[in-house]
C-alpha cells in the first residue's frame, strides 16, 4: 500500500513538473516577440522620444524591465538552449531545472515557492536559499539605482536649464519639447521597473509568510532583514523618481 502511494506521488509530481514545464514553453512562444523586441519597447513613451541608453541597455537595464511572464521567457529560452548543448543524455529533466529556475519569484509566490519546495525538502535549505535571491535582487536594485541616478542628475540639470531659459524668455520651444519628451521617457522605465521589484518584494514576503509556521523564529528574523533591506532600496529609488517627476511636472510648455 505504501509503495502505491509512493509511486502515485512520483508520478503526481512528474505530471506538476511537466505541466509547469508547458507553462515556461507556452510562454517562452507566446512572449518571444517581446522578449527579442524588449528593448525598442523601452526605448521611447511613444511620443518618438528615446530614453537614455543607460536605462535600456545598461548591464543592469535586464533585471527589472520586463514583466515576469518575459523575463521567465527569456531566461527559460537561454537555459533551455544550454541543456540541449551540453546534457543531451538527460535533456528533458535539464530543461525543467534550467526552466523553473529562470522564472523564480517574478512569476509569482506560488511558483517560486513550490519551485524551492521541488528542490528542497527541508524549510532551512528554502529559506537559505531564499536569501541569496533577495540579496541578489537587492545588489540588482542597488545598481539600477546607481545608473538611475546618473540619469536623473542630467535630467534635473536639463529641467532647470529649461526653467532659467523659461524665465529669462529665451527658451527654444522645439528642443525644449524633445528634452521634455526625453525625461518622460525616462521617467517611464523607471517607473515601470519600479513596479517589478516591488512586486518581487511583495512576491519573498508571502513565501515567507507561507514558510513561517515551519521555521524557526531566528530564520525568520533573517529572511525578513533581507526582504526589509530590498523594501529600503526600493523605496528609496522610488522617493528619487518622485522628485524627479514633480519637477518635471512643474514645466508647461505654451
Amino acid at each position: 500500500m505504501q509503495s502505491k502511494r509512493t509511486s502515485f506521488k512520483t508520478k503526481a509530481s512528474s505530471w506538476k513538473k511537466a505541466l509547469m514545464m508547458s507553462a515556461v514553453a507556452g510562454s517562452m512562444l507566446v512572449l518571444s516577440g517581446c522578449v527579442t523586441t524588449g528593448s525598442s519597447m523601452l526605448s521611447g513613451n511613444g511620443n518618438g522620444a528615446a530614453a537614455d541608453p543607460r536605462l535600456t541597455q545598461g548591464n543592469d537595464a535586464k533585471f527589472f524591465s520586463r514583466s515576469g511572464y518575459q523575463a521567465c521567457a527569456a531566461g527559460a529560452a537561454a537555459g533551455m538552449l544550454g541543456c540541449a548543448i551540453t546534457n543531451p543524455g538527460n535533456r528533458t529533466q535539464c530543461m525543467i531545472i534550467a526552466g523553473l529556475g529562470a522564472c523564480g519569484v517574478a512569476m509569482g509566490a506560488n511558483f517560486y515557492l513550490d519551485q524551492r519546495r521541488s528542490e528542497y525538502a527541508n524549510t532551512s535549505e528554502r529559506l537559505e536559499a531564499m536569501s541569496a535571491d533577495i540579496q541578489a535582487d537587492t545588489r540588482n536594485v542597488i545598481a539600477r539605482t546607481e545608473t538611475a541616478r546618473e540619469v536623473m542628475e542630467e535630467d534635473k540639470a536639463r529641467i532647470e536649464r529649461i526653467q532659467t531659459d523659461m524665465a529669462a524668455q529665451q527658451l527654444d520651444q522645439a528642443a525644449a519639447e524633445r528634452e521634455l519628451a526625453a525625461i518622460d521617457s525616462n521617467i517611464d522605465i523607471l517607473r515601470r521597473e519600479l513596479a517589478n521589484m516591488r512586486k518581487k518584494a511583495d512576491g519573498y514576503q508571502e513565501v515567507a509568510a507561507a514558510e513561517r509556521a515551519e521555521a524557526s523564529p531566528a530564520e525568520m528574523a533573517s529572511i525578513e532583514q533581507d526582504i526589509d533591506l530590498m523594501n529600503q532600496q526600493v523605496l528609496a529609488l522610488q522617493q528619487e523618481v518622485d522628485e524627479l517627476y514633480n519637477m518635471r511636472s512643474a514645466i508647461t510648455l505654451g
